[in-house]
């Protein structure tokens, strides 16, 4: 029987599967569309399907790193529990050895590259969430890598809760990499340097302090002069090599890495679920209305 687009669209609606995946059910059972349900269903996709209106703003952040490559990467799960099942922690380590020996370009690339097993890393995605039970996602990733003249920082604080890789260029002393990476994870910097924000950003909080400043009744002939003070506390804030180094609080972290001999090149740093949508459930709220009924 000729599978139509038709079918695949209706197969589509009824299970949330991709179109590819519909087109293949059909073809395999011969357009059967119940049995092109049950075909879904057992290879985990229907399954993985329904789920994909869930939020999933837990899970881990994860590094690997071989020689000069690097990658950081999150993967998202529903619940805390599901991050630290076996089942979740395998399939980050295989995305991980994915994404770093194929480097693709994007999230979409990634998902769509056949893995070492034969199938695509989406299907894997797929064959993991109908066995645990929660939606999963490949968030974001990113592949840093140096020159053996280099050192990588790789930082996870709280098992994967945070997750910061750093590349110190002029030494290869992996400790002092991975100090500034947990310099980062506990004081979340935006920038490595002020040369890195942009005009405009700048301008901007310009702007805010002097509206501050005026609206605390400050001479006007003074303001401009405290706004350039309150400017240089803004980049402390934001600006990696401004900020006072965590391990040595006489210290700022450009001090640190100059005394390495180094210099920061780049950082990412990756909190779970920052960003994201998060379910709220409040059991308090939840008992009371049961109690009302």
């Amino acid at each position: 029987m000729a599978v139509t687009a038709q079918m695949v669209k209706e197969l589509r609606e009824k299970t949330g599967a991709g179109m590819l995946d519909c087109k293949k059910a059909l073809t395999e059972t011969n357009g059967d569309m119940e049995q092109a349900i049950d075909f879904l269903r057992e290879k985990g996709i229907a399954s993985a399907a329904k789920k994909a209106d869930r939020i999933a703003a837990e899970g881990t952040t994860a590094i690997l790193s071989e020689g000069n490559e690097a990658v950081i990467f999150e993967v998202n799960s529903e619940t805390d529990f599901v991050a630290k099942n076996e089942g979740f922690q395998t399939l980050v380590k295989e995305l991980a050895a994915h994404l770093l020996k194929n480097k693709p370009a994007s999230v979409e690339e990634a998902t769509a590259q056949t893995m070492d097993n034969g199938v695509t890393v989406a299907d894997h995605i797929n064959a993991a969430i109908a066995k645990i039970g929660e939606k999963i996602n490949l968030r974001r990733f990113e592949i840093l890598t140096k020159t053996d003249n280099d050192a990588f920082g790789e930082y996870l604080h709280m098992g994967g809760r945070i997750a910061v890789l750093t590349v110190l260029e002029g030494t290869t002393d992996a400790s002092a990499a991975k100090d500034v990476s947990m310099h980062a994870a506990a004081l979340h910097p935006l920038y490595v340097s002020r040369d890195q924000v942009s005009q405009e950003e700048v301008e901007r909080e310009r702007k805010v302090l002097t509206e501050q400043a005026l609206n605390e009744g400050k001479p006007e002939n003074i303001v401009a002069k405290m706004v350039e003070g309150r400017l240089g506390k803004y980049f402390e804030d934001v600006c990696l090599l401004d900020q006072t180094f965590v391990k040595n609080p006489d210290q700022k972290v450009r001090a640190f890495v100059e005394s390495k001999g180094a210099t920061v090149r780049e950082f990412v740093r990756y909190a779970v679920g920052e960003g994201l949508e998060k379910r709220e459930d409040n059991f308090a709220e939840e008992v009371m209305n049961q109690v009302k009924r």
